[in-house]
Protein backbone atom coordinates (compact mmCIF):
# COMPACT_ATOMS: atom_id res chain seq x y z
CA UNK A 1 0.00 0.00 0.00
CA UNK A 2 2.86 2.41 0.80
CA UNK A 3 4.39 1.75 -2.62
CA UNK A 4 1.10 2.55 -4.35
CA UNK A 5 0.69 5.78 -2.34
CA UNK A 6 4.26 6.79 -3.09
CA UNK A 7 3.82 6.20 -6.82
CA UNK A 8 0.55 8.18 -6.78
CA UNK A 9 2.38 11.10 -5.14
CA UNK A 10 5.01 10.94 -7.87
CA UNK A 11 2.29 10.88 -10.53
CA UNK A 12 0.46 13.84 -8.97
CA UNK A 13 3.70 15.82 -8.66
CA UNK A 14 4.55 15.09 -12.28
CA UNK A 15 1.16 16.14 -13.56
CA UNK A 16 1.35 19.38 -11.57
CA UNK A 17 4.87 20.15 -12.78
CA UNK A 18 4.36 19.26 -16.43
CA UNK A 19 0.82 20.64 -16.57
CA UNK A 20 1.81 23.84 -14.78
CA UNK A 21 4.82 24.33 -17.00
CA UNK A 22 2.70 23.68 -20.07
CA UNK A 23 0.18 26.35 -19.05
CA UNK A 24 2.98 28.89 -18.60
CA UNK A 25 4.39 27.78 -21.97
CA UNK A 26 1.03 28.43 -23.63
CA UNK A 27 0.93 31.94 -22.15
CA UNK A 28 4.51 32.91 -23.01
CA UNK A 29 5.10 31.05 -26.24
CA UNK A 30 1.66 30.94 -27.80
CA UNK A 31 0.12 34.19 -26.58
CA UNK A 32 -2.69 32.60 -24.59
CA UNK A 33 -4.45 34.24 -21.65
CA UNK A 34 -2.46 35.25 -18.59
CA UNK A 35 -4.99 33.24 -16.59
CA UNK A 36 -3.34 30.10 -17.94
CA UNK A 37 -0.09 31.35 -16.44
CA UNK A 38 -1.81 31.98 -13.11
CA UNK A 39 -3.25 28.45 -13.09
CA UNK A 40 0.15 27.11 -14.15
CA UNK A 41 1.85 28.94 -11.28
CA UNK A 42 -0.65 27.46 -8.83
CA UNK A 43 -0.02 23.96 -10.20
CA UNK A 44 3.74 24.51 -9.93
CA UNK A 45 3.35 25.59 -6.29
CA UNK A 46 1.34 22.44 -5.61
CA UNK A 47 4.10 20.44 -7.29
CA UNK A 48 6.49 21.83 -4.69
CA UNK A 49 4.32 20.52 -1.86
CA UNK A 50 3.38 17.04 -3.10
CA UNK A 51 6.85 15.43 -2.77
CA UNK A 52 6.81 16.24 0.95
CA UNK A 53 4.05 13.63 1.27
CA UNK A 54 6.47 10.82 0.40
CA UNK A 55 7.30 8.37 3.24
CA UNK A 56 8.90 10.02 6.27
CA UNK A 57 12.15 8.07 5.98
CA UNK A 58 12.80 9.15 2.39
CA UNK A 59 15.32 12.01 2.27
CA UNK A 60 14.90 14.99 -0.07
CA UNK A 61 17.69 14.01 -2.46
CA UNK A 62 16.45 10.46 -2.87
CA UNK A 63 12.86 11.55 -3.46
CA UNK A 64 13.88 14.09 -6.09
CA UNK A 65 16.33 11.72 -7.78
CA UNK A 66 13.60 9.10 -8.11
CA UNK A 67 11.09 11.74 -9.19
CA UNK A 68 13.42 12.67 -12.05
CA UNK A 69 12.78 9.28 -13.63
CA UNK A 70 9.03 9.65 -13.20
CA UNK A 71 9.21 13.14 -14.75
CA UNK A 72 10.99 11.76 -17.83
CA UNK A 73 8.40 9.04 -18.38
CA UNK A 74 5.48 11.42 -17.82
CA UNK A 75 7.04 13.92 -20.24
CA UNK A 76 7.16 11.25 -22.94
CA UNK A 77 3.52 10.36 -22.25
CA UNK A 78 2.54 14.06 -22.27
CA UNK A 79 4.35 14.52 -25.56
CA UNK A 80 2.50 11.56 -27.04
CA UNK A 81 -1.00 12.62 -26.09
CA UNK A 82 -0.78 16.42 -25.91
CA UNK A 83 1.89 17.31 -28.49
CA UNK A 84 1.17 14.25 -30.66
CA UNK A 85 4.84 13.20 -30.78
CA UNK A 86 4.96 9.41 -30.95
CA UNK A 87 7.81 8.01 -28.84
CA UNK A 88 10.26 5.85 -30.75
CA UNK A 89 12.10 2.73 -29.64
CA UNK A 90 14.94 4.76 -28.12
CA UNK A 91 12.45 6.81 -26.07
CA UNK A 92 10.88 3.61 -24.77
CA UNK A 93 14.25 2.09 -23.87
CA UNK A 94 15.24 5.28 -22.07
CA UNK A 95 11.93 5.40 -20.19
CA UNK A 96 12.40 1.79 -19.09
CA UNK A 97 15.91 2.56 -17.82
CA UNK A 98 14.52 5.57 -15.92
CA UNK A 99 11.74 3.57 -14.29
CA UNK A 100 14.23 0.89 -13.31
CA UNK A 101 16.30 3.62 -11.67
CA UNK A 102 13.24 4.90 -9.80
CA UNK A 103 12.54 1.44 -8.40
CA UNK A 104 16.14 0.97 -7.32
CA UNK A 105 16.67 4.44 -5.84
CA UNK A 106 13.36 4.73 -4.02
CA UNK A 107 12.19 1.23 -3.19
CA UNK A 108 15.16 -1.18 -3.06
CA UNK A 109 15.49 -2.58 0.47
CA UNK A 110 18.35 -1.01 2.39
CA UNK A 111 20.18 -2.82 5.12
Amino acid sequence: MELAKSLLYFLAAGLCEIGGGYLVWLWLREGKSIWLAVMGAMALCLYGVIPTLQPAGAPFGRVYAAYGGIFIVLSIIWGRYVDKVVPDKIDMIGATVCLTGVLIIMYWPRG
